[in-house]
């Protein structure tokens, strides 16, 4: 399939321009990693707490930071997600450094104790001092057990009902703010009577909470690193087996390049650096080569029937040769991406992102960077027969 007709667009023309905006963009983001505000690493890499819950009244980050405070945890990054008021990510900022692993895990899960302890306050304490329960925070075991007396074997139904409905249909994205409302999860009155005996609806509930230690933090940190280097080097020995070093140098260049410009642009964006974002830059780097891999076909078969021209014009031809074919797939991918990252949610969004960058950016490097390299290396070495590229 093609959307139009071979196109003649002199791309090695605008090779220097393209190479200046590159270096640009890179040199800006080192400077930003290195000299600025760096990358911000999320829990994944830099360890620590995360905990994320909703309440069922607005509140303020001061008072969310009023309470951490009662705990010496007042310095915790707290920053709004979701519904306005409602929802925040906490992030403690106190990191334990203890010697064996298990017990790091231990100390920071601890730690999101008190998060979650400050944050509740006083609430509820009235009420399970009478056995009642928290309906916010109960999970669907402990739900289904409480309804089992007086519901038998249409507990587990009735459990999930209510788990799906507080999860994924409240308001509050998470948190039941009135036993009425319960209709609407599809359980009958009799059901709503019995949890008013049973539970109380406390005043937050907690959606996730992720805990790392700096050792694991640390490793992972080095195993992510580890993972895209040797993707680099591993597409570096497959592209020079399949064709020639000097295109195996272009690959391992414009791969590079390729985590670079995302790392870059993504420095800026007040972004956090986790695993799924590692997933995202492997992800691009997989793209681009397959895109690269296309036009180095086209260039080795027009090496064999485009004897008379020069290589910069073999580079060109194979470029436009292949863009029909580009411009299609780069685009099934970007609206892929982008319906991902205006309604997959927080939790895709940053993946979504750099996925966005990576897919117009992978072609952009396929055509400004890998063709150039390969045209530069011939020029600088000089191969005695150029079919041999």
């Amino acid at each position: 399939m093609q959307l139009f007709k071979t196109p003649n667009i002199d791309f090695m023309k605008y090779r220097f321009l393209a190479l200046a905006v590159t270096g640009t963009v890179i040199l800006a983001g080192l400077l930003n990693v290195f000299l600025g505000k760096g990358l911000k690493m999320g829990v994944d890499f830099g360890g620590g707490t995360l905990v994320r819950v909703v309440f069922k009244s607005p509140t303020t980050t001061g008072d969310i930071r009023s309470a951490l405070n009662t705990v010496g945890l007042g310095e915790s990054t707290i920053q709004q997600s979701g519904e306005a008021g409602r929802e925040y990510l906490i992030r403690t900022l106190q990191v334990l450094s203890v010697a064996d692993t298990q017990r790091e895990l231990e100390a920071h899960q601890e730690l999101g104790n008190k998060v979650i302890g400050a944050l509740k306050g006083d609430d509820g304490k009235a009420e399970a001092a009478r056995g009642l329960k928290d309906l916010n925070n109960i999970d669907h075991a402990g739900l289904t057990a409480l309804l089992k007396p007086a519901f038998a074997d249409k507990a587990e139904d009735l459990a999930q009902k209510i788990i799906h409905y507080r999860t994924t249909k409240t308001p509050g994205s998470g948190i039941i703010e009135d036993f009425a409302k319960l209709t609407e999860a599809g359980v009958g009155a009799d059901v709503i009577r019995e949890l008013q005996a049973k539970t109380y609806l406390g005043k937050m509930t907690v959606v996730s909470r992720e805990t790392v230690g700096p050792q694991a933090g640390a490793d992972l940190r080095r195993k992510a690193t580890l993972a895209v280097v040797w993707s680099l080097i591993g597409m570096l020995v497959y592209i020079g087996f399949r064709f020639k070093l000097e295109y195996g140098v272009s690959a391992i260049v414009t791969l590079t390049q390729d985590v670079l410009m995302a790392l870059s642009v993504y420095s800026f964006t007040n972004r956090e650096i986790n695993l799924p974002i590692i997933a995202a830059l492997l992800t691009i780097v997989g793209y681009s080569i397959n895109d690269t891999v296309v036009v180095f076909d086209r260039v080795r078969e027009n090496l064999k029937i485009m004897r008379k021209e020069s290589f910069e014009a073999i580079l060109n031809r194979s470029i436009n040769q292949s863009l029909s074919r580009t411009i299609i797939t780069t685009g099934t991918v970007f609206l892929a991406v982008l319906s991902l990252f205006l309604f997959g949610g927080k939790s895709i969004n940053d993946f979504a992102f750099i996925m966005l960058f990576g897919s117009i950016e992978g072609v952009y490097s396929t055509i400004y960077l890998s063709c150039p390299v390969v045209l530069f290396w011939t020029q600088i070495f000089k191969p005695k027969k150029r079919g041999g590229r």
